[in-house]
């Protein structure tokens, strides 16, 4: 049997977190976990799915007349637990601050209440979403596939949540909830964009859709699709400016194929179309057609061929 020097490694690993504590102006104080768990939200939101849609993502043996039982316990669970993620980050924020732990707790309790009647929204906002993609693909047998089954719409549950944390200040469990997402279907959501509607991800795997990203109703993309940033300004010290306004805006009935990359603050119009594999730094008019965005030696922006929506078949 091999023999590891453990206890060195244990000391040594001490030693390199105290150093990065320092540095970074961490608590060196005995003490819990100082940051929310990504353990703990992924429960919670496997709670949240049950509640959102009981008979598909609930227990394997619940029965309708127990739904409103089932709905009411996952939802408890879940929002005491997010409760106390919430104070966690909230905590985190603070501490550089005087503690005031009553500040926290109503803070948190407030957030946390708002993000509960949102559920209902978020529900409906879903349902649309799940109508889009079998309305809009000819693989699809069901709805009830489509919600078990289409990576876009898991992540689009995450979304939907992520978001309405995002938007009632905590961000972080906001990261973390999206970002779980990310990891099981490859799609990269950050939950500050605002997306309406009958949202449709085909295929999903790379789309990448950033912070400032608008995207209206029933609009829908395909796999390796990025929405995303053209330059990244800096500040007079060098650092980058962060909240700017910098991805895309995709209005109404917008439909984007694979592989197309949308940068900077730039306007889909209405019923836009984008090719497969654009690359496009322009605002394309509402109704047009875009079969190719070349990069033009010298010039900062790119050529764009576009054809009338009346052109584009059915």
């Amino acid at each position: 049997m091999a023999v590891f020097d453990i206890d060195d490694i244990v000391q040594s690993l001490q030693t390199v977190r105290q150093q990065w504590r320092e540095v970074q102006k961490r608590s060196l104080e005995p003490g819990g976990r100082e940051l929310p768990a990504r353990e703990a939200l992924a429960g919670i939101v496997g709670a949240l799915k049950g509640a959102l849609f009981p008979m598909r993502l609930g227990p394997p043996d619940l029965r309708q007349e127990s739904e409103n039982f089932y709905v009411g316990h996952a939802l408890d669970f879940a929002l005491q637990g997010l409760l106390a993620q919430a104070r966690l980050e909230l905590q985190f924020k603070a501490r550089h601050q005087p503690r005031d732990d009553h500040a926290i707790e109503t803070r948190a309790s407030t957030a946390v209440r708002a993000f509960a009647n949102t559920l209902p929204r978020i529900r409906s906002l879903l349902d649309t979403d799940i109508l889009a993609a079998y309305q809009g693909d000819p693989a699809a047998g069901s709805v009830d596939e489509v919600l078990l089954c289409y990576p876009g719409i898991l992540v689009m549950i995450h979304h939907r949540i992520a978001h309405e944390l995002y938007r009632l200040d905590l961000p972080l469990l906001a990261r973390i909830v999206a970002e779980i997402a990310h990891g099981e279907t490859g799609i990269d959501i950050h939950p500050g964009a605002r997306i309406g509607g009958g949202f449709f991800i085909d295929h999903g795997t790379g789309v990448v859709i950033g912070e400032t990203t608008v995207i209206g109703d029933r609009v829908r993309i395909y796999q390796a699709v990025t929405l995303g940033a053209k330059r990244f300004p800096r500040d007079a010290e060098g650092h980058l400016e962060k909240g700017l306004a910098r991805h895309p805006i995709v209005e109404d009935d917008v439909v984007i194929y694979a592989g197309a990359t949308i940068l900077g603050r730039v306007t889909l119009g209405q019923g836009a179309v984008i090719g497969g594999n654009v690359w496009l730094t322009h605002d394309v008019a509402p109704g047009s057609y875009i079969t190719q965005a070349l990069s033009q030696s010298g010039e900062a922006g790119a050529r764009v061929h576009a054809l009338q929506s009346e052109q584009v078949a059915p």
